[in-house]
C-alpha cells in the first residue's frame, strides 16, 4: 500500500457539487441491498432443497451483486455517512477482502490520469519489466493464463485472495498496524456470514466457497476483466459494455464503467438512462471502446488474450 501513499490527501468519495445534489439516503440501492440480504438468506436456508448446479448461478449472482453494493458504498451510496454506508455492506458475502482496504485502492484507482498504470494504480492487470522481472515463474504462467476472461474467471478469485493475504502479511512484516487493523474489522464481517452459513443453514464451508462466493468473485472479475486498457488518454482507457438487464442490476450498470469513472457520484441507477440519451458522445469520448454486451466479451475473450501482461509504456 506505501506506493499509494502520496495520493492519499486526495482521496475522495465522490464530486462534491453532483454528490450534494443527491438524496440523504438513495432508495433504490436500499431497496436492491435489502432484497441482496433476503435472497441471500432465502438460498442458504433452503440450500440443501436446491440441485447443486443452481447454486454456482443463484449463489454467484448474489455475492456479485453484493459486491456492487460494496463499489457504491464507497462512492457514497445510499447514505451521505461514510460509517453508516460501511455498515449497509459489512457482513462479507464473498469472505476475502476487507471492505475498507478495498475502499482506500478503490478510490486511488479513480486518478483517472493514472488509469492502467502498474505503479500508480492498485487495479492495474498490466505489470512493468522490473516487476515481471521480480515475480515468480509460477506467477507469470498464472497472469499470462489470466490473460484470457477463462483463465481470470477461473484462477483470478484464488490469485487475487493469495495476493490480499500477501499484501497482509507483508503489512504485519512492516507493523503496518493501520492496515491489519482493517483485516482485524474485517474479522466480525466474515464471522457473521460464516455463523450463518454454517451454524444456522448447515452448510459446509469448503460448499460455501466453491458453489456460492468463488463463483461471485469469479463473476465480479469477468466485469473488471476489460474495464481498462492502456490507451494515450486517460478517457479513452475505460470501457462502455451495453449489457442486457439481469447483467446490468448484478453490476449496478457498472459496466458502463466509463460513465461511472467521468461521474463517479452520479447514482448507478441514473446511469443508463443518461447513456440512451448521450450514447454517440461516450462513444466518441472513449475512442469507441465498446461491447454490444457480455456475450460478445465472451466469444472475444473467453479463449483470447486481450491483451499483452506487459503494460505497453514500459516503466510507467
Amino acid at each position: 500500500m506505501g506506493q499509494y501513499a502520496r495520493f492519499s490527501a486526495a482521496l475522495t468519495e465522490n464530486d462534491s457539487p453532483a454528490a450534494s445534489r443527491r438524496p440523504a439516503v438513495d432508495w433504490p440501492t436500499v431497496v436492491v441491498g435489502v432484497a441482496t440480504y433476503a435472497a441471500f438468506g432465502l438460498l442458504t436456508w433452503n440450500y440443501h432443497a436446491l440441485p447443486w448446479w443452481s447454486l454456482p448461478i443463484l449463489g454467484g449472482y448474489l455475492i456479485c451483486l453484493h459486491g456492487s453494493l460494496q463499489h457504491e458504498a464507497v462512492h457514497g451510496m445510499p447514505f451521505r455517512r461514510r460509517w453508516l454506508n460501511a455498515a449497509f455492506v459489512f457482513p462479507s458475502l464473498w469472505l476475502w477482502l476487507p471492505y475498507n482496504y478495498y475502499r482506500e485502492t478503490h478510490l486511488v484507482h479513480h486518478r483517472n490520469e493514472y488509469l492502467t498504470s502498474p505503479v500508480d494504480d492498485p487495479e492495474s492487470n498490466y505489470m512493468n519489466p522490473a516487476q515481471y522481472a521480480g515475480v515468480s515463474w509460477l506467477t507469470r504462467v498464472t497472469r499470462q493464463v489470466m490473460r484470457t476472461l477463462a483463465g481470470r474467471m477461473i484462477f483470478g478469485p484464488a490469485y487475487y485472495i493469495l495476493h490480499a493475504f500477501h499484501h497482509l502479511y507483508d503489512q504485519i512484516h512492516a507493523r503496518d498496524w493501520q492496515h491489519v487493523r482493517l483485516w482485524l474489522i474485517h474479522v466480525p464481517a466474515v464471522a457473521i456470514v460464516l455463523i450463518w452459513v454454517m451454524l444456522v443453514c448447515d452448510i459446509p464451508l469448503w460448499e460455501y466457497i466453491l458453489l456460492i462466493a468463488y463463483p461471485g468473485i469469479s463473476l465480479t472479475v469477468m466485469r473488471s476483466y476489460l474495464e481498462h486498457r492502456a490507451a494515450g488518454q486517460p478517457e479513452h482507457r475505460t470501457a462502455i459494455v451495453e449489457a442486457g438487464p439481469l447483467f446490468s442490476l448484478m453490476f449496478l450498470n457498472n459496466n458502463l464503467h466509463l460513465l461511472h469513472h467521468e461521474l463517479p457520484a452520479e447514482p448507478w441507477h441514473q446511469r443508463a438512462a443518461r447513456y440512451r440519451a448521450e450514447r454517440d458522445y461516450w462513444i466518441s469520448r472513449n475512442d469507441g471502446y465498446v461491447y454490444k454486451g457480455y456475450r460478445e466479451v465472451i466469444a472475444r475473450h473467453f479463449f483470447g488474450a486481450k491483451e499483452p501482461m506487459i503494460h505497453p509504456r514500459g516503466e510507467i
